[in-house]
């Protein structure tokens, strides 16, 4: 079964930062995008980051400069460097990943738990 584990949330002061890794573990037999989303209190979920399969990289406009998506094949491993944090970006981050499981031929998307990323002023 596949599954996808959220770490490194926490609570920050303005402008400090944190580092955020999400690991896809279970029999994959194809890992395709893997994505960062963020959840506010009363918001809708967005998309912050984005790392396609092809290495393309997308950012929401509100963190473009200061936030970093990388990727570690080797490891299904996808990373948000979070710099120059602020308020605004307090939020439940979540990993989503579009992958085929092993054994299927369709992909299909993965979500984590979330993890809490407080950022006071």
């Amino acid at each position: 079964q596949v599954q996808l584990v959220e770490s490194g949330g926490g609570l920050v002061q303005a402008g400090g930062s944190l580092r955020l890794s999400c690991a896809a573990s279970g029999s994959i037999f194809s890992l395709n995008a893997m994505a960062w989303h963020r959840q506010a209190p009363g918001k809708q979920r967005e998309l912050v980051a984005a790392f396609t399969s092809g290495g393309i990289t997308n950012y929401a406009d509100s963190v473009k400069g200061r936030f970093t998506v990388s990727r570690d094949n080797a490891r299904n491993t996808v990373y948000l460097q979070m710099n120059s944090l602020k308020p605004e970006d307090t939020a439940v981050y979540y990993c989503n990943a579009v992958l085929i499981p092993a054994g299927q031929s369709k992909s299909r998307g993965y979500w984590g738990q979330g993890t809490q990323v407080t950022v006071s002023s």
